[in-house]
């Protein structure tokens, strides 16, 4: 059976309902038509031009992002902008672009339950939830430990678990340790929730020096990871969990999970 980016569309929202995405946030089908074929797509964290390029040059008709392209409105389109040069290209070769930001962080199996996942929490709970009536849908996850630990030793077991070439603690190295709150991508907005949530430690990305201050002023500890490590790991999953989907409906449609992507930042 053809398929097109809208059935695509309509699998991915059982996966990440539109309903869930932030108020501010830019979700949805960026560049193309709902009625262009797809046989091939490909998942990514960035739609930036190198990402483009090579989805362009492997003839892939869709590219779902994390990250949306487009996140505040545009009052022209120029091709030598970053975002201006992937939407001509995108729209020369019929490569549909679509986003799933916050929706895929809020929802239930998203993002941020699987980074809780992969660093070992158990007994899950939403940090903020989106709507009183919704299970485990919402922003950042609180969980517990299988066992007891400190600071130190818990960072460098997710620095382990998450292939990670660097963690930034704060907070006392001894600080001993049961529940955590992750939050994926930049949890900054957070810190409140964070400290009304009984946990001891917060693990996120893109947080600020007054954030440090401020948690190690209440005796608890923050776990900077990064914002690219505590997202990409949703490429794979994503990749797979969508290719059972398509699969299951019957269309012939190929998903790969676009590997080649890197931080941003480099240590040195």
């Amino acid at each position: 059976m053809a398929s097109t980016v809208a059935d695509i569309i309509k699998i991915m929202e059982n996966i990440a309902p539109v309903y869930l995405a932030e108020e501010w946030d830019n979700v949805g089908l960026q560049v193309g038509k709902m009625d262009w074929p797809v046989r091939h797509i490909w998942i990514a964290l960035d739609p930036v031009p190198d990402v483009v390029t090579a989805a362009c040059s492997k003839d892939v008709d869709l590219l779902i992002t994390h990250h949306p392209l487009i996140f505040q409105p545009i009052r022209s389109i120029d091709f030598s902008s970053s975002i201006g040069a992937v939407i001509q290209m995108a729209s020369q070769h019929s490569l549909a672009v679509f986003a799933a930001h916050t929706n895929l962080d809020n929802a239930e199996d998203g993002i941020n339950d699987i980074l809780a996942y992969k660093i070992g929490l158990k007994n899950l709970k939403v940090l903020e939830k989106v709507s009183e009536s919704e299970n485990r849908q919402g922003i950042g996850r609180v969980g517990e430990l299988d066992q007891g630990t400190i600071l130190t030793s818990f960072a460098l077991k997710i620095k382990e678990k998450l292939g990670l070439k660097w963690v930034k603690i704060a907070g006392k190295p001894e600080l001993s340790i049961n529940k955590a709150v992750v939050c994926a991508g930049s949890g900054s907005s957070l810190i409140k929730n964070f400290f009304s949530s009984g946990a001891q430690v917060f693990i996120s990305g893109d947080l600020r020096y007054h954030d440090a201050r401020a948690v190690s002023n209440k005796n608890l500890g923050l776990i900077d990871i990064g914002h690219f490590a505590s997202e990409h790991l949703i490429v794979d999953v994503l990749a797979e969990r969508l290719q059972k989907m398509i699969y299951e409906t019957g269309l012939k449609v190929k998903v790969d999970a676009y590997r080649l992507e890197n931080d941003p930042f480099i240590i040195i």
